[in-house]
């Protein structure tokens, strides 16, 4: 291993390193909070001036990061916040964290990672490790980073600084598995940068998995979500098949979850939301075009989750006609908007194109959620409604989205209101036989 790396991997190992986080969001806070709990010191780099002093005040923004366990580490001096990049320099290691949606086209937007990365060329110095955590397409890492970093020949990777690729698999609202638990996965340009990536995150993380190259972590991370993907998409689909010949989707799938081999459950919901499982299929569907490929598989099941909510909005207004009445001018009430049990985040939440889709039949749309108290819904706020008698009496159908823990469903089902269940939380507990769940 070259004397940078040898260099590198002791001042992590003894702490001496100073750690940089690019992007304090929902997978940049917890990150820089995980290596200042460790004892390393640790600098985060944002553009937002709201974020940075909010962080520089011990105030989380992240709903996974307590403001005490933040101010904590702030107190300590072992974590600070800046604006912009001037400073990235400074830092030993780089973890960058920023986002990568995808564009009007469904096509990959890199424009974060390439301004970044012209930011990191500009300072870059000799003995620096820069990891890309950013979920992207096979080959961004070597492709994009390494030949903006290389260009001039200044310096050389793996001799003088070191690049990575590490997949975040934050879960948002889990208790259960975090960051420490969490194996991490991670692949180098070189074998000296994989051996000091994984030094750094040894110091967080319980496991750490090393693989043979960037590529192969960058396509570990579509793996995982397009796996979800696809086994979403059937169980999706199985419920529109069971709903058509009269059977009970849920009852289908406790049965089969009793095989103890062979199976893994999935459940049917309202559509997919988030920023993982609804865009990074499309990092791969888009890479293998470039390859003259079609991903069939990948893009259909894309097809029929995306189609998930205009299915449910559809089954309200059945449900509405059984009861003698038009969309147009009834009442609903949409519970929940998050797009994921234990969390206030609402990006690709299957509930806004639900409500979108019941108002622009003209139906009277208001929504209740305990962890989002306001919604910005076509150009117009929404507040959250309170949950109880008054309101449930009024309305003509409830659409269950979202399965908040801290929602009383027995009011819900005492009120006697026609209900879309897309989450069966009304039913009664499953089968002893049911086996654990894997569900979007």
């Amino acid at each position: 291993m070259a004397d940078q790396a040898q260099s590198l991997v002791r001042k992590i190992e003894t702490r001496e390193a100073v750690v940089g986080v690019i992007g304090l969001g929902y997978v940049g806070l917890p990150l820089a909070v995980e290596f200042a709990d460790a004892g390393l010191s640790v600098l985060g780099f944002e553009v937002s001036t709201e974020k940075a002093e909010a962080v520089n005040r011990g105030h989380s923004y992240v709903r996974d990061v307590p403001s005490d366990r933040l101010a904590r580490v702030v107190g300590a001096g072992r974590l600070s916040a800046t604006l912009g990049y001037k400073r990235l320099g400074e830092v030993d290691g780089l973890c960058v964290c920023v986002p990568t949606p995808l564009n009007k086209t469904g096509d990959p937007d890199v424009s974060y990672i390439i301004s970044v990365t012209e930011s990191i060329r500009d300072t870059i110095r000799p003995g620096q490790l820069i990891v890309l955590e950013s979920t992207t397409y096979p080959g961004t890492t070597r492709e994009l980073l390494l030949g903006a970093l290389t260009q001039g020949g200044r310096l050389t990777v793996g001799r003088d600084f070191f690049l990575a690729f590490s997949p975040e698999r934050v879960d948002p609202g889990n208790q259960v598995w975090t960051i420490r638990n969490t194996p991490k996965v991670v692949g180098g340009i070189t074998s000296a940068c994989t051996e000091v990536a994984r030094a750094l995150y040894a110091t967080i993380v319980e496991q750490v998995i090393v693989v043979s190259s960037t590529e192969a972590a960058e396509l570990t991370k579509l793996l995982e979500n397009t796996f979800r993907s696809v086994n979403i998409a059937l169980a999706n689909e199985m419920a529109i098949v069971c709903d058509k010949l009269g059977v009970d989707v849920w009852e289908v799938i406790a049965a089969a979850s009793s095989k103890p081999f062979g199976f893994m459950r999935f459940t049917p919901g309202p559509g997919l939301g988030g920023h993982c499982i609804p865009v990074d299929p499309h990092y791969l569907s888009w890479k293998m075009k470039t390859l003259d490929y079609k991903t069939r598989l990948v893009e259909l099941a894309s097809e029929i989750n995306a189609e998930m909510p205009r299915y449910v909005a559809e089954k309200a207004a059945n449900l509405l006609n059984e009861h003698g009445k038009p969309v147009k001018g009834s009442r609903v009430l949409v519970v929940g908007v998050a797009y994921k049990r234990g969390t206030d985040d609402t990006r690709e939440s299957p509930a806004l194109d639900i409500i979108r889709l019941l108002a622009e039949r003209g139906a009277d749309v208001s929504y209740h959620d305990p962890l989002v108290p306001s919604l910005r819904q076509e150009g117009q706020e929404l507040a959250s409604v309170p949950l109880d008698d008054q309101r449930l009496s009024a309305v003509d159908v409830v659409v269950i989205v979202t399965d908040h823990r801290d929602v009383d469903y027995d009011l819900i089902r005492r009120s006697g209101r026609p209900v879309v269940d897309t989450r069966n939380v009304l039913r009664r507990e499953a089968p002893e036989t049911a086996a654990a769940t894997a569900s979007n």
